[in-house]
């Protein structure tokens, strides 16, 4: 095994501090451009962003600013309140263990090129070796294009990389198609169908796996 690569949301960090901040500010907005109740405002803006689960368009909270013409960007958002990105504590020692047994590192996202924001503005980006977002080859997981872009440009193939995320249908899925050892980060303990290679709950079990096959 030669690399590792991760997923961000669910994985690496959580946004959902600052998606508690704004949502109520798009509610307010909506309400009142609408003259509808906050209740009805809140369903409206919810309902769209359930209805379009997993698509493109689903992992970009600007498609749905843009939409609802909300006055917000969320690369402002982000600057504004970087605080509100929380980085989970098994991550940066995991990493830096990764760092120093010599794995390439690389994350693969769904996510558009704020992605890398987010990661710059918590610290992490200067561990990755690769950093793919939606917009590099205009697919999402578990696509496989995606995830070969990734390993391109790693240079390593897939049965050396192992892949690390949340979610079963993108991450493990994905990355079981194209040949990778995929593990799922089951933080919240939810049933996982036996589908990943690896379930872990903490990051720190990596060094376990890993160890086992070297």
């Amino acid at each position: 095994m030669r690399a590792v690569l991760f997923d961000v949301d669910g994985t690496l960090l959580t946004e959902m501090p600052l998606i508690q901040l704004f949502l109520p500010r798009v509610y307010d907005e909506l309400s009142k451009r609408l003259g509808i109740t906050r209740e009805e405002a809140r369903n409206r803006f919810l309902d769209e962003i359930i209805g379009r689960k997993d698509t493109y368009d689903w992992h970009d909270w600007n498609f749905f600013f843009k939409m609802f013409n909300i006055s917000l960007r969320y690369e402002e958002l982000l600057k504004s309140y970087p605080h509100k990105l929380q980085v989970y504590p098994d991550v940066l020692p995991t990493l830096e263990w990764l760092r120093e047994k010599g794995y390439a590192l690389g994350v693969v996202t769904s996510g558009p090129s704020y992605q890398r924001l987010k990661l710059a503005l918590t610290g992490l980006s200067g561990f990755f070796d690769v950093i793919v977002t939606r917009e590099d080859v205009k697919a999402i997981k578990p696509e496989p294009k995606i995830f070969l872009h990734a390993l391109k440009k790693l240079g390593v193939k897939p049965g050396e990389a192992l892949y690390v995320g949340d979610s079963l249908s993108q991450d493990v899925y994905g990355a079981k198609h194209v040949g990778m050892t995929a593990v799922w980060i089951n933080r919240s303990g939810e049933n996982g169908y036996h589908m990943a290679d690896y379930e872990i709950r903490t990051l720190h079990e990596l060094r376990e796996i890993l160890g086992v096959m070297e």
